[in-house]
C-alpha cells in the first residue's frame, strides 16, 4: 500500500474543526500519529453504538453513513468522521460502511492523548475548538 504524504494529511486535518487552530507544525505532529489503511467495498469502518476509538479521514473512495439502518449521508475524499472519539469516550452515533474500495488514515484516541499530554499548546487549541463548537451548537444564550 502506498503511504499518504505528510502534505496530504496536513491538508485533510486542517478541514476538521477540532484542529482548526493548529499551526502547520502542530498538524504535522498530529499527522505523524496516523496509520494509513485500505478497506474493500462492504467493509464496516465503525458501527453505531460501539465505542469510538479513532478519527478517520477518507483520502480515496466513498462510504455510506447509516443511522438506525437508514442512509443519512455519503462521504468521499476529504471527508472525515469520529473526531470527538479522540477527546471523549463516546459511542458511535452511526455506522460507516465502505461503498467502494477506500484509502484512508486513522488517528487513535491513545496516540492523540499522548500528544495532548506532551504538547500543552495543542491541548489548549483543541479545547478552544471544542468550546467554539459547544457555543455554536448549544443555542444556550448564557454561554455567549
Amino acid at each position: 500500500m502506498r503511504r499518504f504524504s505528510k502534505d496530504t494529511k496536513i491538508t485533510a486535518l486542517k478541514r476538521a474543526p477540532l484542529f482548526e487552530g493548529l499551526s502547520r507544525k502542530q498538524l504535522a505532529h498530529v499527522a505523524q500519529l496516523s496509520d494509513d489503511l485500505d478497506a474493500p467495498a462492504g467493509a464496516v469502518l465503525c458501527e453505531e453504538g460501539s465505542r469510538g476509538q479513532e478519527f478517520f479521514v477518507i483520502v480515496d473512495g466513498e462510504a455510506e453513513v447509516t443511522k438506525g439502518g437508514r442512509r443519512v449521508a455519503t462521504l468521499g475524499a476529504g471527508d472525515f468522521f469520529g473526531e470527538i472519539a479522540l477527546v471523549e469516550r463516546v459511542n458511535r452515533g452511526a455506522t460507516v460502511t465502505a461503498v467502494t474500495p477506500l484509502r484512508f488514515f486513522v488517528i487513535s484516541d491513545r496516540a492523540f492523548a499522548s500528544v495532548l499530554d506532551t504538547d500543552p499548546a495543542i491541548e489548549r487549541k483543541v479545547l478552544r475548538a471544542l468550546a467554539r463548537r459547544v457555543l455554536t451548537i448549544s443555542g444556550d444564550p448564557t454561554l455567549q
